[in-house]
């Protein structure tokens, strides 16, 4: 079974559920957001989405969860901030396991020996290569401070 198909049959068990707990409203209008992403990114590219691809789309409708909670925290906005986050924690059981910083900087390691890559020129070509090993397991934001902090080291 895909994750879209998981997608889906949650949805339908939200559908269900939502004319009694409010909870279950968020979770159905989340997810119905987010199968409409899916669906248009298929619209795009012309072809159904592979199981990465879609961990690839739950990310960024995550990190743009995280961009609003920010804006909202500075607006004073902290109800909006608070459904923000309660959506972010929905769309989160999508995603693979995340990586612990240890774990994180042994992939690091192993990218800048096999690039033979050292000091900040070469920040990018590492950051791509990481990236695409870990496909949805790590925080780029957090990705990119080890990233940093290795080719520091390296010089």
């Amino acid at each position: 079974m895909s994750l879209k198909d998981d997608i889906a049959r949650d949805t339908k068990v939200s559908m269900k559920g939502s004319a009694s707990n409010p909870k279950e409203k968020m979770r159905l209008s989340t997810l119905r957001l987010l199968l409409a992403e899916i669906k248009n990114v298929e619209i795009d590219k012309k072809t159904s989405l592979k199981d990465d691809e879609i961990i690839e789309v739950v990310a960024k409708q995550i990190k743009r969860r995280k961009e609003s909670i920010e804006g909202y925290k500075r607006g004073g906005r902290a109800e909006m901030a608070a459904k923000e986050a309660e959506e972010m924690e929905i769309l989160t059981a999508y995603m693979p396991a995340q990586l612990s910083a240890e774990e994180i900087e042994r992939v690091i390691s192993a990218s800048i020996e096999e690039l033979s890559a050292k000091g900040d020129v070469n920040m990018g070509l590492v950051m791509k290569d990481v990236m695409a090993k870990l496909k949805g397991q790590a925080d780029g934001r957090l990705v990119s401070e080890l990233v940093s902090s290795a080719l520091e080291k390296e010089n």
